[in-house]
């Protein structure tokens, strides 16, 4: 069984393996869900119902328009939310607009990425990836 998120209503949905390739539709708003497992954007109020009612991993990636090296981290964010869709939520939260992420969870510098598991952060990570390789090893060891 896979975890994916509606992109249009949040809710997390449970889709079995075998209907994956069909788009199947949000248990609660009916609206079709991606199943690529692209990062999603997600506000204060988004960020805080998926930490704490995920039922797989959520890693989180704290950036800005502006930032250089957020822009740099992208693609390899996008290409790990694909490769693990349905086993990792992978959120994307902009700290220009989000009052949470800087004061609660006390993000410092930017790009910033959180892995949280059974509503409690696991693991942190400042700072631009050297290697897709290295990124993977970190969420792996997250992750168990």
């Amino acid at each position: 069984m896979a975890i994916f998120r509606c992109a249009d209503c949040g809710a997390l949905n449970r889709i079995p393996e075998a209907k994956l390739g069909a788009r199947p539709k949000c248990g609660k708003c009916k609206t079709l869900v991606d199943t690529e497992g692209a990062p999603q954007e997600v506000d204060d109020g988004g960020l805080t119902a998926a930490i704490q009612s995920s039922p797989v991993p959520i890693l989180v990636d704290f950036w800005a328009p502006w930032c250089g090296p957020c822009q740099q981290a992208a693609p390899m964010i996008h290409d790990l939310a694909e490769e693990r869709a349905g086993k990792v939520i992978v959120l994307k939260v902009n700290t220009d607009e989000s009052a949470y992420a800087g004061k609660v969870l006390g993000i410092k510098s930017i790009p910033t990425f959180i892995v949280f598991h059974g509503g409690k952060e696991v693991a942190r990570q400042a700072g631009l990836p050297r290697r897709q390789a290295d990124f993977e090893a970190w969420l792996d060891g997250a992750v168990g």
